[in-house]
């Protein structure tokens, strides 16, 4: 029997919307793919530039966070593959400051996690009430993250 007009403009308009989504939700992946590749390289750099006292335990610190950010990435790039996309092969921005006190890593530290707390806050606006598997991961990575930025202004109190 064949589908009525209205029916099939109906379902290629929700295939159109579905694809829409997708490729927002595969941007919004990807974003954050670069950014938690970002933070392996960022953290793994502060890793070599720490010196003083502290520096064994900073350092573990330091390359537990770029471990932590690759395992986020892996999860990030196969979201992306799991809703027709394509992972970025792009690192997110690595500026820095060129200022290695223990101080001003923490500080970038911390704008770094804010940026990446902010993407994964878009992708559950985005995915709410359309993926429990993303929102589950979202709110995953966002608990993390505030984690994150928590420890990070606890080092950052004097």
């Amino acid at each position: 029997m064949a589908k009525a007009p209205a029916a099939n403009a109906n379902a290629n308009a929700s295939a159109s919307a579905n694809g829409n989504a997708n490729a927002d939700i595969v941007a919004i992946l990807n974003r954050i793919l670069e950014l938690e590749l970002a933070g392996v390289v960022r953290y793994l750099h502060y890793s070599f530039m720490v010196f003083g006292h502290n520096r064994i335990p900073i350092c573990a610190w330091l390359r537990e966070q770029s471990a932590e950010s690759q395992a986020h990435a892996v999860l990030a790039g196969e979201h992306v593959t799991t809703f027709g996309g394509h992972p970025s092969l792009t690192i997110g921005d690595l500026l820095e400051t060129h200022q290695h006190s223990v101080d001003e890593i923490l500080k970038e530290s911390h704008v770094h996690e804010q940026l990446g707390l902010a993407e994964y806050r878009k992708l559950l606006k985005l995915v709410e009430g359309r993926s429990i598997m993303l929102e589950e991961y979202a709110r995953d990575q966002i608990a993390a993250e505030e984690m994150h930025l928590a420890e990070i202004g606890k080092m950052m109190r004097r």
